[in-house]
């Protein structure tokens, strides 16, 4: 819009013309917001509030006399507060760039100072403090002028060619490089012990290695014998399970074979003695029986059967002497000799029978013949 004005984010618009500004100031600050100016019978201005630097080399003598050159840099801009930019707007708004160079000058004369009560010792090993006591001199003469420092680093010290600061760092350098042998024996020892604990590691793991290839060849070599072993041993065990079963199945033939025998030979030998002895024991008892019965007849009346039977008898015993070619010494003494030896020997055969069935004696009143004439078939029998 026309005559509508706004500053930058950085920028502070300085608007002269008409009213003044707080504290009297000859114009008016605005920041962060926009305004409406008059044309022709206003006019604005702006400050930049941006960060800014100054770079100072300056040569200063120490407290010891040694001249040393200080190279720094000043980090500065223009303060925020109102006044910080009405006293900045006052001295820099037509040139803003000797802002910088009045910086530079205004810290090279405080380092001078500060540099001129230290020594080099406290210079080098101190920046940091050479530093706060700069920015604490300036930091009053720097508000006058509307300015804010916010940083000052020492970039760099040098004392030219008299070697004094490198004096001074030897015995540090000497001690940092006896330091330094001694860390690099250390790392050298270290390095070494480390070598020889891995080269140590490295035999044990190649003999654990060699360990256990052995053993994995071992296993390989047990496993390829076993499996060669394999086949031997299964037919072999094969063999011996076929002759097993053979055996078991003879052992069982032979007892099926043994059953048959008994069945077929022991068993109707065994019936067969059985019913023998059966029909033993009862032809005994029969037998006995009979005999009992026998017992229990009349005796007389076996006698006279006995006797009845033996003129039978003494027929069949002279019918031997049919044939027979007999010479009779005496007449007829000799043949009744003949015929009493006849009876008595029929007689004497009668009482075997008794005897055999269990009866007495027939004709035990009968003395048997005892001639002493002996038979002889291919003669006359000589009886005397």
């Amino acid at each position: 819009m026309f005559g509508y004005r706004v500053p930058a984010p950085d920028e502070a618009m300085l608007i002269s013309g008409g009213r003044r500004g707080l504290g009297g100031a000859p114009f008016r600050v605005v920041t962060g917001h926009g305004k409406f100016v008059l044309p022709v019978f206003r006019k604005t201005r702006f400050l930049s509030l941006a960060m800014m630097e100054s770079e100072v080399v300056e040569k200063c003598v120490t407290k010891q006399g040694i001249a040393l050159t200080v190279r720094a840099v000043i980090a500065f801009k223009v303060g925020n507060d109102h006044e910080s930019i009405v006293n900045a707007g006052q001295r820099f708004l037509s040139d803003q760039e000797q802002m910088s160079v009045l910086t530079g000058r205004i810290f090279a004369g405080h380092l001078r100072s500060i540099i001129g009560s230290m020594t080099v010792e406290e210079i080098v090993t101190e920046r940091q403090k050479l530093a706060t006591e700069v920015l604490d001199t300036s930091k009053s003469e720097m508000a006058k002028i509307g300015l804010h420092v916010d940083s000052l680093q020492i970039q760099s010290i040098d004392d030219g060619n008299t070697g004094y600061i490198e004096a001074m760092s030897r015995p540090h350098k000497a001690a940092i490089q006896r330091q330094a042998q001694i860390a690099q024996a250390q790392a050298t020892q270290a390095a070494a012990e480390a070598e020889q604990a891995a080269a140590r590691k490295q035999a044990e793991y190649a003999r654990q290695t060699a360990v256990v290839q052995a053993e994995y060849n071992a296993e390989v070599d047990r496993a390829k014998a076993q499996a060669d072993q394999a086949g031997p041993l299964a037919m072999a065990h094969a063999q011996q399970e076929v002759l097993a079963a053979q055996t078991e199945l003879a052992l069982r033939q032979a007892e099926l074979r043994e059953k048959q025998l008994i069945a077929e030979v022991v068993k109707p030998a065994q019936a067969d003695a059985e019913r023998i002895r059966v029909l033993a024991l009862a032809e005994a008892e029969r037998m006995k029986i009979q005999a009992e019965a026998a017992a229990s007849y009349d005796r007389v009346a076996l006698d006279r059967m006995l006797i009845d039977q033996l003129p039978q008898i003494v027929k069949e015993a002279s019918a031997g002497l049919a044939g027979a070619n007999v010479n009779v010494l005496n007449g007829a003494d000799g043949l009744g000799e003949i015929a009493a030896g006849l009876v008595g020997q029929g007689l004497t055969i009668l009482d075997s029978v008794r005897k055999n069935l269990g009866g007495e004696p027939v004709g035990s009143d009968v003395e048997p013949y005892r001639g002493s004439g002996e038979r002889n078939d291919d003669g006359p029998v000589d009886i005397r």
